[in-house]
């Protein structure tokens, strides 16, 4: 496989992705409102419904920020940057890029920038 169609088998698997995450983004807002307002019950309700607030809060950055990730390889692949190392400069290997599409890091960028 040349490196032309690996990057079309990553534009594809990152627009899958970014549809499954604008999904479960949208799903779990949903539940979120479906779900009853954190000022009923006793006081042990209300720390639940706290509780379950902030995980909501954190699951939804989390995916948001996978959603980010996404967005920004997909641009890379617009402006013919896409699978270069933001460490190197060089081409991030091919079945690392099959692998995790959106990665911004070779193998050598990110062990250099563990390092750090």
């Amino acid at each position: 496989m040349d490196r032309e169609q690996a990057i079309e088998i990553c534009k594809m698997k990152l627009i899958e992705k970014k549809s499954n995450l604008l999904n479960r983004i949208r799903n779990q807002h949903q539940e979120f409102l479906k779900r009853d307002s954190t000022s009923r019950g006793d006081e042990g309700d209300q720390s639940m419904g706290v509780i379950n607030e902030h995980q909501h809060f954190v699951s939804h950055h989390l995916l948001r920020n996978q959603l980010l990730e996404v967005e920004q390889a997909l641009g890379r692949i617009e402006s013919n940057s896409f699978g270069i190392c933001e460490e190197t400069l060089e081409e991030i290997e091919t079945a690392r890029l099959l692998a995790i599409p959106w990665t911004r890091l070779s193998l050598e960028g990110a062990e250099l920038r563990e390092a750090k």
